[in-house]
């Protein structure tokens, strides 16, 4: 059983997601350590690029500061290493096509399986183009983690039989971003993944209060949190961890009991 798969065997898991280098990469690391004490079975790791097409302002101001700050791809994988040694919590870069491309695809997925690294997220490549990436990632056992989306429609079968690790469903139209309601009918979406398949789904987009994360969560096999966290972090700089750890306890005792 991969880590992915462990996270989700106990029930409903919480996905939390950070972005690398906002404010720095030390605080990076102490802020996925302590979302792994506070239960998160899964941790996402946002690989800062100049144009995050999926991402809404809270995001891309993350993503800004960390390249400003002079984060960089290997960098990032350095502390990915140093932080394998102090947590097994599953591990997935969420980052753009470019930024693989860029650094060599096959490169990147050697130095992915060599820090620990269990999943990678690119939202900006189509279903139809997942074969130029995932084969790579498949070949060294890192899963290649598709989204649907509301608009996915006659899509969602196909989508979901050819899923690996978990199946990110964006709660949402447009970009991340913390959202006062979620109308989208995530039970629908879920019904039609399960015709299908028996992989996890995940509700990302949107979600940021324990009560929402908690409705998400009832209809799914969890609820990822992404904005809310990068907020919490821009507000807290390097004192971050303390009040990411707390808050990422209350979402995960939410998730839990849904």
């Amino acid at each position: 059983m991969s880590r992915i798969q462990k996270a989700f065997s106990d029930g409903k898991a919480f996905i939390a997601f950070v972005t690398c280098g906002d404010p720095d990469l030390g605080t990076t690391a102490e802020v996925v350590k302590a979302i792994s004490a506070a239960g998160a079975g899964i941790i996402e790791l946002g690989i800062p690029f100049s144009d995050p097409t999926a991402e809404g302002p809270v995001i891309q101001g993350a993503n800004m500061r960390a390249l400003a700050g002079g984060v960089t791809t290997d960098k990032i994988f350095a502390m990915v290493a140093e932080l394998r040694r102090d947590i097994d919590t599953p591990l997935v870069f969420m980052t753009y096509a470019n930024v693989v491309f860029s650094y060599g695809t096959e490169r990147f997925a050697d130095r992915c399986a060599e820090v620990g690294i269990d999943g990678l997220i690119l939202p900006d490549v189509p279903f139809e183009e997942k074969e130029e990436f995932a084969p790579a990632f498949r070949q060294r056992g890192i899963d290649f983690i598709s989204l649907v989306a509301p608009t996915s429609c006659g899509r969602i079968a196909q989508i979901a039989k050819a899923a690996e690790g978990f199946l990110y469903i964006v709660s949402s139209l447009g970009v991340t971003g913390v959202r006062d309601g979620i109308a989208t009918d995530i039970g629908a979406i879920v019904r039609h993944v399960r015709e299908v398949t028996s992989i996890p789904c995940a509700v990302g987009f949107g979600i940021s209060t324990p009560e929402q994360a908690a409705k998400m969560a009832a209809a799914s096999d969890g609820a990822i949190v992404g904005s809310a966290i990068v907020k919490l972090i821009a507000a807290h700089g390097r004192e971050a961890p303390a009040a990411v750890g707390e808050y990422v306890r209350g979402m995960v005792a939410a998730v839990k009991g849904a």
